[in-house]
């Protein structure tokens, strides 16, 4: 059957707005619970290291989604940092650019890097946690920008 010939919409033009009708019941749905959920996208920047998602080091990280998050929770995104340079270096971790700027009094950024010594060409395996408080409110998204910088 040909759905556009018997006056109803062909099912590519059905597909957002079934897509939209569903979006729209979750917010409602998840408004009405009380959860507030928020989006986010954090740049990574490196400084004097390679940051990557394998440890092959072959797919460099931009930027982290950490998709949508509730407020009271964490996500763990595991990252591998290569030592691009020519003698050791230490690793600190530092974020900035937050927007809006309040999110920043809710929400760190941390990790399990335990200060040690990294070799020329050598990778670390490391966890990046972020963490949300329970008593977010009046933000729906947020960003921010991570920079991890290696140093001698």
């Amino acid at each position: 059957m040909i759905w556009s010939k018997v006056g109803y919409p062909s099912r590519n033009k059905q597909i957002p707005i079934l897509i939209a009708v569903v979006v729209i019941a979750f917010i409602l749905g998840v408004t009405a619970l009380g959860y507030i959920l928020l989006h986010n996208v954090g740049n990574v920047k490196a400084i004097n290291v390679g940051i990557y998602w394998d440890s092959g080091c072959t797919n460099e990280i931009s930027l982290i989604d950490w998709g949508i998050i509730e407020p009271g929770t964490t996500e763990n995104v595991t990252v591998y940092i290569l030592n691009t340079g020519n003698s050791n270096v230490m690793l600190s971790i530092n974020t900035t650019n937050w927007s809006p700027s309040s999110t920043s009094n809710y929400i760190t950024l941390s990790w399990d890097y335990e200060g040690q010594s990294i070799g020329p060409g050598q990778v670390l395996q490391t966890t990046v946690t972020l963490s949300m408080s329970p008593s977010i409110q009046g933000i729906t998204s947020f960003s921010f920008d991570i920079v991890v910088t290696g140093s001698g």
